[in-house]
């Protein structure tokens, strides 16, 4: 994910991700500045009696075409932001969990056993949220838990079959037994959360129908802007397509807010907190 200064004008207005935007959409950019250019041509020094076509369409299209823009926004930002408070509260569960387990024993191979489960199951849990990676996650059990076709779910098993273990041996009560499962279910209940922005993409119909519309409105937009702008229609219709095209790329970016795109979000820096306030918590003396 990339930090920065909202504050800082300039430095946003220059900053390189808007080059790598542009440097991608360039190819693009230049077939509609060949496809305006060759409009112009055509109605400016080729036909004597140039079409007069209205802007009238191309605005309330427009105005159309800015509400799905706005709507296809604020979908793909509402998956990140979820995604985004499903993680924090896993960071905040795990946190508690690693704190009952130090306060309801004094055994070091419990405190062991969590110091690996609770960063393995986040681990394999970041792992199975990117699935086109083809990654595995690691640590010293992964070679157990790699026979299971769900990782994550093996990860919190191991751990609720250990808090049952411990409750059978009377070493924690059945209230101390209850807190830690409601922590390891909240635990399954992020799994599940995650699973359910991953697995459930944008409508396809929707979103095929977005960039439809894109392509059909800045394809027809040199028409009614040549006799407007004249030779400046070419550089008004690549800035219209840059303007269009740069905000269904973004949307496209953080409708999926798992992967390791530069505004995903920072699943490895989350993973290393988790792990690093587990092993704190449970090796801290007194």
């Amino acid at each position: 994910m990339i930090h920065y200064d909202p504050k800082s004008w300039f430095s946003l207005i220059f900053q390189a991700y808007s080059r790598q935007v542009f440097r991608r959409l360039f190819p693009l950019l230049l077939a509609v500045g060949v496809l305006t250019a060759l409009v112009c041509y055509i109605e400016l020094e080729f036909i004597k009696e140039p079409l007069e076509l209205s802007n009238v369409v191309h605005s309330l299209l427009g105005f159309v075409l800015s509400l799905f823009l706005v709507f296809r926004t604020n979908t793909a930002y509402d998956r990140w932001w979820e995604g985004r408070k499903q993680w924090g509260s896993l960071v905040n569960v795990s946190r508690i969990l690693a704190i009952r387990v130090r306060e309801f024993t004094q055994d070091e191979k419990a405190w062991q056993f969590y110091q690996e489960h609770i960063p393995g199951f986040v681990n394999a849990l970041r792992v199975h949220l990117r699935p086109s990676l083809k990654v595995r996650s690691t640590g010293p059990s992964d070679e157990a838990m790699a026979s299971s076709s769900h990782v994550p779910n093996a990860w919190a098993q191991a751990m609720e079959r250990d808090c049952a273990k411990r409750l059978a041996q009377g070493e924690w009560s059945p209230q101390q037994h209850w807190l830690l499962s409601q922590d390891i279910a909240r635990m399954v209940d992020i799994l599940g959360a995650c699973e359910r922005i991953l697995k459930t993409p944008i409508p396809y119909s929707y979103s095929m129908f977005m960039k439809k519309f894109i392509f059909l409105y800045v394809v027809t937009l040199p028409l009614g802007f040549v006799n407007t702008f004249g030779w400046w229609a070419i550089p008004v219709v690549m800035l219209v397509f840059y303007i269009l095209v740069s905000i269904e790329l973004i949307a496209e970016e953080i409708e999926d807010p798992f992967g390791v795109d530069e505004n995903d979000l920072p699943l490895d820096s989350l993973c290393e907190t988790i792990d690093a306030n587990t092993q704190e918590i449970l090796t801290r003396q007194g």
